[in-house]
């Protein structure tokens, strides 16, 4: 009982939240966005070593994914974000030496030192001038690094920037955690972002630290540097198998945040830009899991024809399944109205409300 007390507590405190950070930016705007997905499939069917068949269907059911896009053991997310990026350089005959900025966004990095961007603009043929910055946040880190690109595109002697987003969740999830295994799929995007005629972009940025240890690696890091014993793999409280080096997810405290977050982040903006979700085009909510997105839609009222899910074929990419679900299912997004919303782990939640306009979205890479 008291732990049910404790998580509608915090819902509610959730929900009564009303200060955010809010930016806003002129003539600046997204040009371009691609996408890379492993070429291996994982389907969740196959999870019988961990589940009963009955278990299975449950589980898909709910979370509505059925197969994750798997990378090899020495492929990293930066290779798919090189894919994805190459794939738009190509597609939108982007002059290289145009790009002023390169952003890398990971939770799954090459290395603790150096960062990956650098890395990215030697193998991207970029000239030794472009400024390169790695940044790191969970599932609400496609719309934090959004703002940033958009931040530093907006500043005199900055015009492009590319920015990368990708996740190989695979190689930090054990595959015999009942929660983890059958949610991570692995992605790499590539969004251009550039100073143009478009209207203004509203970002609304939150977070919540107190909501820390409901998602989290405990070892590995400089407050808990790895051992032997950090790899070592034991059946936990909670009846999952894992290490202390893979990933934990408190389920329930998970969902108690997102239902109290997401619906009054987006109701925030839209009463910001004095609109209703009537009058939106598209809402593309970070892809978490099929059950909580479609309590969003319909505790907001959103006809689910503008909510377009991908979850079903690549699961949860984490901070990479926003641009992901709009090359996957979107295709076009010129002169539409747009929210997007992201939220995991820091705790750490974003929406934000774009209306792009001579943005090309590439077909899909796989590799």
């Amino acid at each position: 009982m008291g732990y049910w007390i404790k998580s509608f507590d915090r819902w509610w405190l959730y929900a009564s939240i009303i200060n955010m950070a809010t930016i806003k930016f002129k003539k600046v705007g997204i040009r371009a966005i691609a996408a890379c997905i492993p070429k291996k499939i994982s389907s969740n069917y196959d999870l019988c070593n961990i589940m009963s068949d009955e278990e299975i269907e449950k589980t898909v059911n709910s979370i509505g994914i059925k197969e994750k896009r798997i990378a090899d053991i020495d492929v990293c997310s930066s290779d798919l974000c090189f894919k994805a990026a190459e794939k738009l350089l190509e597609d939108n005959q982007i002059d290289r030496s145009t790009i002023d900025m390169v952003l890398f966004l990971s939770q799954t990095p090459d290395f603790i030192i150096p960062a990956t961007s650098p890395s990215l603009q030697h193998r991207l043929g970029l000239q030794k001038s472009t400024a390169c910055m790695d940044l790191s946040l969970g599932c609400s880190g496609y719309v934090y690094a959004l703002s940033t690109a958009f931040a530093y595109a907006s500043m005199d002697g900055i015009n492009r920037v590319l920015l990368l987003v990708g996740e190989t969740f695979s190689k930090i999830v054990n595959n015999k955690d009942k929660v983890n295994a059958p949610l991570y799929g692995d992605a790499g995007t590539a969004t251009l972002v550039e100073k143009g005629n478009e209207e203004d972009s509203i970002f609304c940025l939150y977070s919540d630290g107190e909501g820390a240890p409901a998602v989290m690696i405990p070892a590995g890091g400089f407050r808990k540097p790895s051992n032997i014993d950090s790899h070592v793999v034991s059946e936990r409280e909670d009846g999952n198998s894992r290490s202390d080096s893979e990933l934990f997810m408190d389920g329930m405290d998970v969902f108690n945040f997102a239902l109290g977050v997401v619906p009054k982040g987006v109701k925030e903006i839209l009463k910001i830009v004095s609109l209703t979700a009537n009058d939106i085009d598209y809402i593309v909510f970070h892809q978490s899991n099929k059950f909580m997105t479609d309590f969003f839609v319909k505790k907001l009222k959103i006809d689910l024809e503008k909510v377009p899910y991908c979850i079903e074929k690549y699961g949860n990419t984490s901070s990479s399944s926003i641009p992901l679900t709009i090359v996957s299912e979107l295709k076009d997004i010129n002169n539409k109205k747009m929210v997007i919303c992201g939220f995991g782990a820091g705790l750490s939640w974003a929406t934000a409300y774009i209306e792009p306009n001579n943005c090309l979205i590439s077909e899909l890479v796989e590799y």
